[in-house]
């Protein structure tokens, strides 16, 4: 068994994939994975020989966000410590929001909290029928801040206020017409339609695309800045050591509802 965390290959079309490999903890992302694909991003960026870049996670859950051993020593950090952390997460999530090549979220399964975040930064997602996802931060007395800029652009603001509130779940079908993905495929057929996905892709003029996707980022919203970041980071920082976001993930840990649930 391959026990690195981020397994990274480049086949001879120049298709790079990153297949985050923590199937045992749903792919949740730490310190290392983090830095992994940070580092590989800048790599594939400069990589004239790779083409697209394909994102999954490992086993039948693509990622349930933020490893709960780090949220938890978050939660004892201080305000620059918490703010560090969601600084590298946020560029993580703007490594690949920003690469010059096209990006492809091949959500294989389950997606929670930072997952989204992944998948809305990937310029193209494709899902199986079987997904399921979950912005949670509010049940766990936090707020989906870094990757809040990446979500609200692929969700809009106004799903976007249902999802973060509510903390609900809802199914791929969901997921698809509210524009997380743009293709809902079973598990058996899904890998051919990502191959299928990465010929069109492949057809197109390197540098043509990546104008095309400067061209989108000048012309919607403004795009995702440093102030946005900071911004984003400040605010999970500020809400990671507050008692009510100590409070959630303690509960949460311990399996018993946090202070503030009432009923169901």
């Amino acid at each position: 068994m391959n026990d690195q965390a981020l397994i990274t290959t480049i086949d001879s079309s120049g298709v790079a994939r990153l297949t985050m490999n923590r199937p045992d903890v749903m792919n949740a992302f730490n310190e290392e994975v983090v830095e992994e694909i940070c580092e590989a991003m800048g790599h594939y960026h400069k990589d004239d020989n790779v083409r697209a870049i394909v994102l999954t996670g490992a086993g039948k859950v693509f990622s349930a966000g933020a490893d709960l051993n780090m949220m938890q020593r978050a939660a004892s950090s201080t305000s620059a410590q918490n703010q560090d952390d969601a600084r590298r997460m946020a560029h993580m999530l703007h490594a690949i929001y920003t690469a010059p090549k096209p990006t492809v979220a091949l959500v294989n399964g389950p997606a929670m909290g930072g997952g989204l975040g992944l998948i809305a930064a990937c310029d193209i997602a494709i899902g199986v029928e079987e997904a399921f996802f979950a912005l949670s931060e509010v049940r766990l007395g936090l707020i989906p801040a870094v990757i809040s800029p990446f979500v609200v652009e692929a969700i809009g603001a106004r799903q976007a206020r249902r999802y973060f509130l509510t903390g609900e779940r809802f199914d791929a079908a969901t997921a698809r017409k509210i524009g997380l993905l743009h293709m809902v495929a079973p598990a058996a057929t899904i890998a051919a339609e990502v191959d299928k996905l990465l010929g069109r892709l492949l057809a197109g003029a390197p540098l043509a695309q990546n104008e095309a996707k400067e061209l989108i980022r000048a012309v919607a919203h403004g795009g995702v800045n440093e102030r946005v970041m900071d911004d984003t980071a400040g605010r999970i920082a500020r809400l990671r050591a507050s008692p009510e976001g100590k409070e959630g993930v303690a509960s949460f840990l311990e399996k018993r509802k946090p202070a503030w649930a009432k009923g169901d």
